[in-house]
């Protein structure tokens, strides 16, 4: 009897806790629902004082509407990559019709390019700026190439070397990848591979254009544009963490003859064909949740458009300030590249890549893997089962829809120690895929 009672208490508690935290959560994104509704008029209000237009937002679905109603009429299929949680993010106050008066999204071509300087909120350092100068199609991806021993264009048996592209995650750059894995290769790829990590669009030291809406297309053609022509790639494997590995698949079913292997670290993938595919993709991925600290960040800066405006606006807009500081507090003269890469992006680079590639992406991942799988490319998935930022679940569907994946779960690793803390060991099994795939 005894035990029951304590059953019946503990359950009783946890419903308490449920409940609570619930509350808890509903009271606390309603007060950040009401500070971006403020925030929107208050920065409308701003960029026309300051730069004498209000800068573009998404709190209104009307210009969304009247978009694809202009394609209807045009007989235009073709997909603007524009992702509908951009839109369709729930907010009661903007469901109320409060903040959408006069806030009507500028005419955009969904192009990279327009207007030529930063914006007031944004930094205006050197490599924030890359982009201003010269003509739009002049500026390119900054990518960092480790070149084989022999750099000859051929390896010690006058064969060709391989070429293996590196693309990192949200709010990284291509020192994820230099700094931790690119030392730790053998001798063997250390002479017969050529390593190009690259800076996406928006990240790192690559440009950030004002008015570019970083969709996957964007994002994809800005490789090809600065890493696959330039270097002449024909043939190339793929490493991708987290959101990188949507681009990824992109770039792979693009070039899927050239190909030879696709190697995804935590990709973010949605099984969701629906029309709503986009909004199940930003609840799952940054659902309102106060705890883990991770995913309460994630969803802050991804429900909340203005509210992420402001944090880019005092951190990322003074980031050298910051890491000056910081340098100073810890007496060290480089900070890590995992501090230092989180201010490297404006706000508008990292709001629509997160919901443009990430979201947005899931429209187009099954049919990625389709082409890859039907043109045989090796397609291997490395995930740890304590991930909080794409769950397990996300590997099983992916399996389901590419059968012939290779998945490589690692026991208590999370979304960035599946591969911080064991960088040999992921090494080696990059090795062995590629030398399998060749």
């Amino acid at each position: 009897m005894s035990i029951a009672v304590s059953s019946l208490a503990k359950k009783w508690m946890r419903n308490c806790v449920i409940v609570l935290n619930a509350f808890i959560c509903y009271v606390v994104f309603l007060i950040f629902d009401f500070l971006d509704a403020v925030l929107c008029v208050i920065y409308r209000y701003l960029d026309e004082r300051i730069e004498g237009v209000a800068s573009p937002c998404c709190c209104s679905k009307w210009e969304r509407q009247k978009n694809k109603k202009n394609k209807i009429m045009m007989n235009d299929d073709e997909d603007d990559g524009l992702s509908d949680s951009l839109y369709e993010r729930k907010n009661m106050f903007r469901e109320m019709g409060l903040v959408q008066f006069g806030r009507k999204k500028e005419d955009s071509n969904g192009k990279c390019g327009g207007r030529k300087v930063n914006s007031w909120s944004d930094c205006g350092c050197e490599s924030c700026l890359s982009w201003v100068n010269g003509d739009d199609d002049d500026y390119k991806l900054h990518f960092v190439v480790k070149e084989p021993f022999i750099a000859s264009g051929e390896n010690c048996r006058g064969e060709p070397y391989e070429n293996v592209i590196f693309l990192h995650g949200f709010m990284c750059s291509s020192s994820f990848w230099t700094q931790t894995v690119f030392p730790c290769f053998s001798e063997n790829v250390n002479h017969n591979y050529r390593l190009i990590a690259v800076d996406l669009l928006g990240f790192g030291k690559s440009p950030k254009p004002r008015d570019c809406l970083y969709t996957l297309k964007d994002h994809v053609e800005m490789i090809e544009k600065s890493v696959i022509q330039p270097l002449q790639l024909g043939s190339f494997h793929l490493v991708a963490h987290s959101m990188g590995s949507v681009i990824a698949l992109a770039l792979a079913a693009k070039y899927s003859n050239c190909v030879k292997s696709v190697t995804l670290v935590a990709p973010p993938y949605s099984s969701s064909d629906e029309n709503d595919a986009c909004l199940k993709a930003l609840e799952k991925f940054a659902g309102k949740k106060l705890w883990p600290m991770l995913s309460a960040g994630s969803s802050f800066m991804s429900w909340y458009e203005h509210l992420g405006r402001t944090v880019c606006l005092i951190y990322c807009r003074n980031h050298r300030t910051w890491e000056r500081i910081l340098k100073f507090i810890t007496r060290k003269r480089d900070l890590s590249f995992l501090i230092t890469d989180m201010t490297r992006h404006t706000h508008q680079s990292a709001w629509n890549s997160m919901h443009n590639v990430i979201c947005g992406g899931t429209k187009f991942m099954g049919s990625y893997l389709k082409i890859l799988t039907k043109s045989g490319v090796r397609i291997n998935v490395i995930q740890g089962d304590r991930d909080q930022v794409v769950p397990m679940e996300c590997v099983s569907k992916l399996k389901l829809k590419a059968p012939n994946v290779e998945i490589n779960i690692i026991p208590n690793a999370d979304h960035s120690t599946v591969l911080l803390g064991r960088e040999k060991k992921f090494a080696q099994s990059l090795e062995h895929t590629w030398t399998s795939s060749c």
